[in-house]
């Protein structure tokens, strides 16, 4: 009898996360981000570039072209073709699952996977008003669901936020607290060089023509405290007792993650060290007014399809959209806190939307190898009311290494 094939990831690079509008990656496009973790991703893996199938990149608000077959040709890998998913929060997830999907169905061997955002130069369209001839909507972005006074559908700070807060009990301390231990988490995490493995440098063109070498994360705040947190505003006022501000919010971000998933033959017959073997993936979708709550349903989900239990995760990664989500999972489901995104996340670092899903699993990976190996989950909701979530599985790195 064959031995199972299994999608294991034996390379992953990401971009530093920037600030959207006034960070260091303002002028650098989501075409270039692809680029650098595209050609960065094949080069740590050491595989021949013959043998890579398709790449698979998550793009969200970009204006509906290809950017993984964009990537493909400016790395010189023309017969790669490429393929665009959309998931919102979840794509850079969606896009390994994908990955894996087809390496275990024996249809291909080598795919490059991930997400590419660039927030600070997302094209803006214009909407012409059904049954006119000339009327614009102007700055306009496709819904991801029917405009609701409950779901709004431009505004998450109610629709995953304040809901999600209002159904599960959560006050404002406890969300500031969360967003709080995040920048702190985050900094201590760059201070310690924890990101350093995983992030290649940008050459980030800046407005006056020149480059600036990019490579540590710029969202985190240092001089955050619980007083600053507690003295932003509400982000609706009108809206009795609202309690979502933008410190326990996520950021606007720009970046870029890749990961090679390949067969597990092939990394075995190439000499390839197996960073993570996906175990398992899952998405789901509830109303888009519980578009927080969303991680509630797929992380059981996931856990069933793996095989295991919260118990047995040792690190999980729930994006901070809002500080809401991950307190709410882990009040709901009983996680552990202490294991919840141990570097920061959303409300820290920030969230680049679609590469965020993989730059969730790439963290993962480094972290637990530091460990000595283990079990991880990464999971988040994304628009419209829909969640994805990943369960990888690291060993224990080789001697040396």
């Amino acid at each position: 009898m064959s031995e199972k094939i299994e999608a294991v990831i034996v390379a992953g690079a990401r971009t530093a996360i920037g600030t959207a509008f006034k960070g260091t990656l303002r002028d650098t496009t989501a075409l270039e981000l692809a680029e650098v973790v595209v050609r960065e991703v094949h080069r740590r893996s050491g595989l021949d570039v013959a043998r890579i199938d398709d790449i698979i990149l998550a793009e969200s608000n970009y204006g509906g072209g290809d950017v993984a077959r964009h990537a493909a040709v400016v790395t010189g890998m023309t017969h790669v073709p490429g393929q665009a998913v959309n998931r919102h929060c979840a794509g850079g997830l969606t896009a390994i699952a994908d990955a894996a999907a087809q390496i275990v169905s024996g249809a291909e061997r080598a795919i490059i996977a991930g997400g590419t955002q660039s927030t600070s130069t997302a094209p803006l369209q214009r909407f012409r008003t059904p049954g006119t001839v000339d009327e614009y909507t102007e700055r306009w972005m496709p819904p991801t669901h029917p405009d609701t006074p409950e779901a709004p559908n431009m505004d998450m700070s109610i629709s995953v936020g304040w809901n999600t807060a209002k159904e599960v009990g959560l006050t404002r301390e406890e969300m500031d607290a969360w967003a709080f231990r995040s920048h702190q988490r985050a900094v201590a995490a760059i201070d310690a060089g924890a990101f350093k493995d995983e992030i290649v440098p940008v050459q980030a063109r800046q407005a006056d023509g020149t480059t600036v070498t990019f490579e540590v994360d710029e969202h985190p705040r240092r001089s955050t405290t619980m007083e600053k947190l507690a003295s932003l505003n509400p982000l609706h006022p009108e809206i009795p007792d609202f309690s979502i501000t933008a410190g326990n919010a996520s950021g606007m971000n720009d970046a870029a993650a890749a990961v090679m998933v390949v067969s597990s033959d092939l990394a075995a017959s190439e000499g390839l060290e197996t960073l993570a073997v996906v175990r398992a993936w899952a998405s789901t979708a509830t109303e888009p007014g519980r578009m927080g709550l969303a991680p509630l349903d797929v992380i059981p989900k996931v856990l069933d399809r793996a095989g295991l239990g919260i118990a047995d995760i040792d690190l999980w990664e729930i994006n901070e959209a809002f500080a809401a989500v991950p307190v709410a999972a882990c009040k709901k489901l009983g996680i552990d806190e202490e294991r919840v995104n141990t570097a920061g996340s959303g409300c820290s670092l920030g969230h680049p939307v679609a590469a965020s899903g993989t730059r969730m699993v790439i963290t993962l990976i480094n972290e637990l190898r530091r460990r000595g190996g283990g079990t991880a989950v990464a999971a988040m909701c994304a628009g419209g009311g829909q969640a994805g979530a990943l369960v990888i599985q690291v060993p224990a790195p080789a001697a040396g290494k």
